[in-house]
């Protein structure tokens, strides 16, 4: 874990002697450590165990709703799933994990850690477990456009959005069941523990939605071309997706290339920048709403789906 010299904020020192009951002197090896695309946080040590506590980053406050935050915590408690949460503020957003010493991070290009996210993933995706909010991925789109408070920086993005949308109706007709769903279920959130266990992290997004989008969540976060999309597709439904599930799932690329893209750039008008991330994801966007249109043209899917007019 990439660590910097960055001070402890005096409010989070205020949270952690509430929570554990003890005073300044009691709060060692402090460290700040890399700052994550959403929050910060810091490691300290106290009653002799080691604890990482989260600080809420910049506009944080407008894209996470924390009481559903909580809610999911709660639906994953005692699931095996995560990592031990100590506190959880439903208002500001303040959080403490008990730290796991001498994890790691999956590795996107290791193929052995890789399989054993899916795996994880799917495991997780099957357990079927429900909260009573959805993360409307559309309905975000729009969301962290009007955040932005400008127009895009990207000049056909009207143009992109467009064919996102076109996708829309294919993927509604498609959607089989929503459940729980991480949908920030990136490489950095998969960590693997010296017990060879594999604990899911930072569940702030999380909500109800089709958990097939969780698998572009990850390849896209991990920059893969479409030989290696096509991998993870595959380790997936461990080979046995069918046509229109594989087209979804590159619906889902480009819907979620669009919705990172605009989260991008609302938190750069806040002095937050992300520079090839931000413009990889609109690539997604653009490239794979051509890519998932033209398959569904050739492949009579719209026939099947009576989808036509929708995407002339």
């Amino acid at each position: 874990m990439e660590k910097s010299t960055e001070k402890i904020p005096l409010e989070a020192m205020e949270i952690i002697k509430g929570v554990f009951s003890i005073g300044d002197s009691e709060i060692v090896d402090i460290a700040s450590v890399k700052e994550g695309m959403t929050n910060r946080s810091f490691l300290f040590t106290c009653k002799g165990q080691r604890y990482i506590i989260r600080i809420p980053g910049e506009g944080s406050g407008r894209l996470i709703k924390r009481s559903e935050e909580e809610a999911v915590y709660k639906a994953i408690a005692g699931k095996g799933l995560c990592d031990d949460v100590i506190y959880l503020n439903a208002e500001d957003g303040y959080k403490i994990t008990r730290y796991i010493q001498s994890a790691r991070v999956c590795n996107p290009m290791d193929w052995e850690d890789v399989a054993v996210c899916i795996s994880k993933l799917k495991d997780f995706h099957n357990m079927q477990l429900c909260v009573a909010h959805e993360f409307d991925i559309f309905g975000k789109i729009l969301y962290y456009e009007q955040l932005r408070q400008a127009p895009s920086m990207y000049t056909d993005y009207e143009m992109t959005k467009n064919k996102v949308w076109k996708l829309k109706s294919f993927i509604d007709r498609l959607v089989k069941k929503k459940v729980l769903t991480h949908m920030d279920a990136v490489s950095d959130n998969f960590l693997f523990t010296p017990q060879n266990e594999v604990q899911l992290i930072d569940w702030e997004y999380a909500g109800m939605q089709d958990p097939h989008v969780d698998i572009a969540m990850f390849c896209i976060y991990a920059g893969y071309d479409r030989a290696l999309i096509d991998h993870v597709i595959d380790l997936y439904f461990e080979g046995k997706q069918t046509f229109p599930e594989k087209v979804k799932c590159y619906c889902y690329l480009a819907v979620c290339g669009l919705l990172w893209s605009n989260w991008c750039e609302y938190k750069s008008r806040l002095g937050v920048k992300f520079g090839d991330y931000a413009l990889k994801q609109y690539s997604y966007a653009r490239e794979y709403s051509e890519i998932a249109l033209t398959y569904i043209m050739e492949g009579n899917l719209c026939e099947e789906w009576n989808m036509s007019k929708e995407l002339s």
